[in-house]
C-alpha cells in the first residue's frame, strides 16, 4: 500500500519508524540480492528497536552503547521553560535510554539549532544545564555542531558502555514473569519533564543485584512503552490498573498516557518479586503492577503519546 499521499499525522511515528526500516532493507533487481542496513554486521549486535543500539569493541567483555535524540522548541518544551533546564533535559533523555539497557553513559556529541536572534545569554544557560548534567553522570562533552534553525532545537547522541553479562534489552522476557515500574507516573505537564533525574543509579543496582529479563524507560507513556516492550517479547501485558502507581495530583490516565516520566519499566521473574520489593535499598518507589503472558488481554490501558498523532501537551 503506497503512502505518497499519506500525512504523518494519518500514519504515525511507529508505523514511520517501520517505513524507515524497511526503506533500509533493498534488493537489486539485477542481481536480486538483498541488502538490510539494517541488519548486523560483526559489529553491530543490536539495532533498532531498542532504548539503544549495542555494539561490540576491542574488549571481549564490553560493548558500546549508541542513543541519538531530540528536544524542540513547541513540541518537548515552551519558548519560556527555564534555559538551564531544556539542556538538562537534552542530555538526561539520552541518560535515561543508556540506564535502561544497564549500562553507563560516557561522552556526548551535541547540536545546537537556534533563530539567529536567540540572546547569548539564552544559549548560555542552555549550556549550563547540559554541562550539570554532563558532571552529575560523569559524561564528557566531545564535541558537536551550532546552526540556524526556524525554532531552537538540541540534538544528543550519547555513547556508553555495557559489561557483556549485564546488557539488558527490550526482549528477554518469559511467561508469567513479573512487570515492574519505579516511582511514580505522570506530572508531564506539571514540569516533572523538566526536572527528573535519569535511572543510572537504580538501573545499574538491578543489573548487578536482580537482574532483569526486559527493561526499557518510559518516554511516551506506560500505555505506549508496555505495548511496545510486550510486543518484543511477543506476548501481551495483564495490568492491575490499582496497582499504578500515579504522581501526587494526576489521574490514573495521566499516569498512563502523559509519557515523559523516563522511569524504568522492566519484567522479572515472579519468584524473585519478593526479595527484590525487600532488599531495594532506594527510597524511589517500586511496584509490580502486573505480569506477561501469551493469552490476550481485555483490558485496555490507553494509548499513550506518538508524535505525528497528537502534540506535546506540555510543549
Amino acid at each position: 500500500m503506497s503512502h505518497c499521499r499519506t500525512t504523518l499525522q494519518e500514519l504515525g511515528e511507529d508505523a514511520l519508524v517501520e517505513y524507515y526500516i524497511q526503506c533500509g532493507i533493498k534488493t537489486h533487481k539485477k542481481s536480486g540480492d538483498s541488502q538490510n542496513l539494517f541488519g548486523k554486521n560483526s559489529w553491530v549486535i543490536t539495532g533498532v528497536g531498542d532504548d539503544s543500539a549495542v555494539l561490540r569493541t576491542h574488549r571481549e567483555n564490553t560493548l558500546q552503547l549508541l542513543k541519538v535524540d531530540a528536544v524542540v522548541e513547541n513540541v518537548h518544551f515552551k519558548p519560556q521553560a527555564p534555559p538551564q533546564l531544556i539542556g538538562w533535559k537534552a542530555l538526561a533523555r539520552t541518560v535515561s535510554d543508556i540506564a535502561a539497557m544497564g549500562g553507563l553513559p560516557i561522552s556526548a556529541l551535541i547540536a545546537l539549532g537556534t533563530p539567529p536572534n536567540t540572546s547569548f545569554q539564552k544559549v548560555k544557560k542552555i549550556f549550563e544545564g547540559i554541562c550539570r548534567c554532563a558532571r552529575k553522570f560523569g559524561i564528557s562533552l566531545v564535541g558537536g555542531d551550532t546552526t540556524a534553525a526556524p525554532v531552537l532545537f538540541l540534538t544528543v547522541t550519547l555513547s556508553g558502555l555495557v559489561e557483556r553479562n549485564k546488557i539488558t534489552l527490550r526482549s528477554g522476557a518469559r511467561e508469567g514473569d513479573a512487570i515492574m515500574v519505579t516511582g511514580t507516573l505522570g506530572g508531564s505537564l506539571q514540569k516533572k519533564h523538566l526536572r527528573f533525574i535519569p535511572r543510572i543509579t537504580e538501573a545499574r543496582w538491578l543489573v548487578e543485584n536482580f537482574k532483569p529479563t526486559a527493561m526499557m524507560d518510559i518516554s511516551d507513556g506506560l500505555a505506549k512503552d508496555l505495548t511496545r516492550l510486550a510486543a518484543a517479547n511477543q506476548m501481551h501485558a495483564h495490568v492491575d490498573l490499582n496497582a499504578i502507581p500515579a504522581s501526587p495530583g494526576c489521574t490514573l490516565q495521566q499516569a498512563l498516557e502523559e509519557g515523559e516520566d523516563y522511569e524504568l519499566l522492566f519484567t522479572i521473574p515472579q519468584s524473585k518479586v519478593k526479595a527484590l520489593q525487600s532488599k531495594w535499598p532506594f527510597r524511589l518507589p517500586l511496584t509490580k503492577i502486573g505480569f506477561l503472558s501469551k493469552k490476550a488481554t481485555t483490558t485496555k490501558i490507553g494509548n499513550g503519546f506518538d508524535h505525528f498523532l497528537q502534540s506535546r501537551r506540555n510543549a
